[in-house]
């Protein structure tokens, strides 16, 4: 049952569920990204890579909430917070843990102490002290889908590493693994794997991805969809003018980081483009972001998108996209027509 405010009745059952790829692991049709709750964390020229000042307390009880709407699948990375997301998530699932679908990712080199990116590792080595140190974080033993996360690897390289992530599958460490990158070329080369269930890509209804899309259909792999809300410009929460905290990546936006000017302002070409499709998203008592994740669903049946979130009410306003599933294909044609798809 829906609330007035788009949001999921406490004990509603939710029932929309998706596979990844041909692993056969099924999830919720909507998974919970956990960059933001890792807290702030920072490359080595001092930009900030998190998204500012988070409670841990509310974190812990907005991912059990998930818990109770249905949300079976959490994605972190071990680098989120320079390792905090992957405590914090270990945490907040406790018993449960064999209840959801763990996703994590390696690749990058990080101080735990200082907060502080140093590099990346793409060495076949390095992917097994990885997982070791993101086991313990998470307080488990296996990793439902572990996933590298350095999007522009050299593609031998990576084929090195395909080849690591099968050894950790037949040792039972991890269920199946991906890769986190927008490149379909790449992406192509962990689906030779056997045990390769899913790509991470960005997508959203202002960033399509659809070469990405024809990739997962033919190799028969999850699209796992990083940004589904544009880094919350599809959450309406931003008009021209707006700002945000220093400590918050998109207060000074990486090169790859779109849709953000330097001071955190929200580009008025893409407000203004959410604002066309307004409408269309928030019909049938859908919230905006509701709207949004709806469109990722009926772009693909193979899409899952992973919102970020912060509080109890982000879980609930995300989770109470379920109860809705995916846009009616007049909707979808609608959106396409309004924004040149």
């Amino acid at each position: 049952m829906e609330t007035t405010n788009g949001t999921i009745a406490a004990g509603t059952h939710v029932p929309y569920t998706r596979v990844l790829g041909r692993s056969g692991i099924e999830v919720s049709g909507l998974g919970f990204g956990c960059w933001a709750i890792g807290g702030p964390w920072q490359g080595p020229d001092g930009s900030p890579f998190g998204w500012g000042k988070v409670d841990d307390e509310e974190s812990v009880r907005a991912v059990r909430r998930a818990l109770d709407l249905g949300v079976t699948f959490f994605d972190t990375a071990d680098v989120y917070g320079t390792g905090h997301s992957e405590r914090v998530l270990g945490r907040a699932l406790g018993r449960r843990r064999a209840d959801v679908v763990v996703a994590t990712k390696w690749g990058n080199r990080f101080d735990e102490e200082s907060k502080v990116l140093t590099g990346g590792d793409d060495s076949p080595a390095y992917v097994r002290r990885a997982l070791t140190a993101s086991l313990a974080r998470l307080g488990t033993d296996y990793v439902d889908l572990y996933q590298l996360h350095l999007s522009d690897a050299d593609p031998e390289r990576a084929a090195l590493l395909r080849d690591a992530c099968e050894d950790l599958v037949r040792e039972g460490l991890i269920r199946a693994y991906a890769w986190s990158t927008d490149d379909p070329g790449r992406a192509a080369v962990f689906a030779e794997g056997p045990h390769c269930a899913a790509v991470q890509h960005r997508c959203n209804i202002l960033q399509d991805a659809p070469d990405m899309l024809v990739l997962c259909e033919k190799s028969e792999l999850a699209s796992i969809n990083r940004s589904p809300l544009a880094m919350g410009l599809l959450t309406g929460k931003y008009v021209p003018g707006s700002t945000l905290a220093s400590g918050d990546i998109r207060s000074a936006p990486p090169s790859w980081l779109s849709g953000f000017a330097a001071g955190g302002g929200a580009d008025p070409h893409w407000l203004a483009r959410v604002e066309a499709v307004r409408s269309v998203l928030t019909s049938r008592r859908r919230t905006l972001a509701q709207g949004a994740l709806a469109w990722l669903w009926a772009r693909s049946p193979r899409t899952v998108p992973i919102p970020g979130f912060r509080t109890v009410a982000q879980a609930e306003e995300n989770a109470g996209a379920l109860e809705f599933g995916p846009l009616a294909e007049e909707e979808l044609a609608e959106i396409g027509r309004v924004l040149g798809f």
